[in-house]
């Protein structure tokens, strides 16, 4: 006896070109979406100016404000510049995250929201439009961040992949910071939600190992740093300055990238489709 094979049939020519046409479509309109944002930032020098000059901001202050820290027993580098550029381009990321919120808020105001959703285009554009510019805008303050711990004098020991942890990290933060924002803006729907996620982003980003080590921390601090997400975030951005890189201090932070985006995401995701113009 012979075994037949039954072969599935093919799928129609016109599905997969159906297919293929949905998402080229939502490519251009995420496209479409993301350079509306870029132009607006390119013509408000209120936007420019800060992103340019906050991350400098924090480099400075940070350094002068911990520079003696670096001799306390226990702390893990001997030049501070090492501990604090990580946390310093993660902020300049999270100032990314807050301003593609602050469009939305905008375009929910200016009505071009409600707009989108009675257009043909698909939903999920309105918000992977934000992120990607979220992600696009953040690569500023890290460039920043880096070019300027380099020229004080930062380590790099862990060489193009400890650089890649710093891009992934600060676009990561600000990609989640801004998926949290675009949730409580469509929740809110109200332009003085911002105050909220600004104030929602220092307060997950401060209590953490930003300026100190775990060690080094004491009482509530260490408690509330040792169980924030910000930490294993910071800890995978930061080893490239500190020594090699380990998976060990690698994937707890990719995994709180990921759970953040999943989270945020999907929350945002809820909030646009229970929205009706």
């Amino acid at each position: 006896m012979t075994a037949v094979t039954r072969l599935r049939p093919a799928v129609p020519d016109d599905q997969v070109m159906m297919a293929g046409d949905v998402y080229s479509s939502m490519l251009r309109s995420v496209a479409w979406l993301t350079r509306r944002n870029l132009v607006r930032v390119t013509r408000l020098p209120s936007i420019i100016i800060p992103m340019a000059v906050m991350p400098l901001f924090f480099v400075v202050a940070f350094t002068g404000s911990f520079d003696g820290v670096s001799n306390v027993p226990g702390y893990p580098t001997d030049d501070v510049i090492n501990w604090v550029a990580a946390f310093a381009l993660i902020q300049g990321s999270s100032f990314a995250g807050v301003g593609a919120a602050g469009a939305m808020a905008n375009d929910l105001d200016g009505g071009f929201i409600d707009r989108l959703l009675v257009s043909p285009i698909r939903r999920s554009a309105i918000l992977v439009a934000p992120l990607v510019y979220t992600a696009i805008r953040a690569l500023v303050p890290i460039t920043i961040v880096l070019v300027a711990a380099a020229i004080r004098g930062a380590d790099m020991p862990g060489g193009v992949l400890g650089v890649t942890l710093v891009y992934i990290g600060g676009v990561g933060t600000g990609v989640v910071i801004g998926a949290f924002g675009l949730a409580v803006v469509l929740r809110m729907n109200d332009i003085k939600a911002m105050s909220f996620i600004q104030m929602m982003s220092f307060l997950a980003l401060f209590p953490s190992i930003g300026q100190m080590p775990l060690v080094l921390l004491s009482g509530w601090l260490h408690s509330v740093a040792r169980i924030n997400p910000i930490t294993n975030i910071l800890r995978m951005t930061r080893q490239g300055f500190l020594g090699p890189v380990t998976w060990a201090d690698t994937w707890p932070g990719l995994l709180a990238l990921v759970l953040g985006v999943v989270i945020f995401g999907g929350w945002s995701s809820y909030e646009l489709q229970r929205r009706n113009p």
